[in-house]
């Protein structure tokens, strides 16, 4: 019985996934692209901006890159409407124990494995957030330029 508007974006029509699937559960389904290359031109906010400004929105759930969640975020809290997002920070061991999916959420700290990874948008330190995922981007490129010249697998082999 709920009406489902999904909004999805992307840079360009080439990197845009899922969209049959998302029609096909979706009460309407929205596309932007950056580029204007299919669908409406702009942010997912653009759009989200125009649906919230002519339905009776209850909820929104912003699954994506921490930028464009915490631009929806920014754009819902004034409108009071509940906004859950999914966070995806590194996660290690899966139990929190690491510490490396670390995110405040209000007044307390929460790790994305085992307190998410869904949480209260309006909630989130998003500057912290953005701050701890920097700091392992040395590593990610390392990682990967290591990756490139070596890309045979080497895990369970003696």
């Amino acid at each position: 019985g709920n009406k489902v508007i999904t909004i999805v974006g992307s840079r360009n029509k080439d990197l845009l996934i899922l969209e049959d699937e998302l029609k096909e559960n979706s009460s309407r389904l929205l596309i932007a692209t950056d580029d204007g290359s299919y669908g409406i031109k702009g942010f997912v906010t653009t759009v989200l901006s125009d649906v919230v400004s002519k339905e009776k929105v209850d909820i929104v759930y912003a699954i994506g890159p921490v930028p464009m969640m915490k631009a929806v975020a920014n754009m819902t809290k004034p409108l009071n409407i509940k906004t859950l997002v999914s966070l995806n920070p590194i996660m290690v061991d899966g139990t929190g124990m690491c510490g490396a999916c670390r995110v405040s959420v209000g007044d307390k700290i929460k790790f994305a494995c085992v307190d998410g990874p869904e949480f209260n948008a309006h909630q989130v330190n998003w500057d912290e957030l953005i701050s701890r995922l920097s700091l392992f981007k040395k590593f990610e490129s390392a990682s990967f330029e290591n990756f490139k010249h070596n890309p045979e697998c080497k895990c369970h082999k003696e």
